[in-house]
């Protein structure tokens, strides 16, 4: 159900955006800042719901853990970080052209290191002022996306857990509400 509400939501805020026509047929719409911050608030909350009410609290009690390996194991949920990789392929298969993923300067996965100077400078910014997002436009291939990078706060006991012992990890002392890194979104800049 989470799953169906979160892509619906996507296709629905980005037809919105790329259409841009009002019933009048003159040319209106939603700025590219206002669609990635309806697609970061849907997101995050999630995420903050899967992370805190299934696996914090499945591990508090002794359930099921998420690991990594959990697409080898059939008794492992994914973690968090690997909630949003499979909620973005998803909404991907979906038609929806919008690309979302996360990024640190202490990534435990190598593919969630900064693509580039422009990223790691927006995290090196965020940490400075989490409040505020990170916006430009980046081109991929022939197409300019809107990007925008939010940052991405410890919001459970179990994240901090899991990054602070993960041998792979470089920054061994996070504590809650730290940023740990960036939820970048790009939505396609089509005319």
């Amino acid at each position: 159900m989470k799953w169906t509400l979160l892509v619906g939501a996507v296709i629905v805020t980005v037809g919105c955006f790329q259409t841009g026509v009002s019933e009048g047929g003159d040319q209106a719409g939603i700025p590219p800042e206002t669609v990635t911050d309806y697609l970061h608030s849907v997101i995050e909350a999630d995420r903050t719901f899967y992370s805190i009410h299934v696996v914090e609290r499945l591990q508090k009690g002794g359930g099921t853990k998420a690991a990594e390996n959990w697409r080898a194991e059939k008794n492992l949920l994914p973690l968090p970080a690997q909630f949003l990789i499979e909620s973005s392929a998803l909404a991907a298969k979906t038609g929806s052209k919008v690309r979302y993923r996360l990024i640190s300067l202490w990534p435990i996965n190598p593919h969630n290191a900064p693509d580039g100077q422009a990223e790691k400078r927006g995290l090196e910014a965020l940490l400075e002022h989490p409040e505020r997002s990170v916006t430009g436009t980046v081109k991929v291939g022939d197409r300019t996306y809107f990007q925008a990078i939010y940052a991405d706060r410890a919001v459970s006991q179990s994240c901090i857990s899991c990054h602070n012992a993960h041998p792979d990890s470089s920054k061994k002392d996070f504590k809650m509400h730290e940023v740990m890194g960036g939820l970048v979104i790009e939505i396609p800049l089509e005319k």
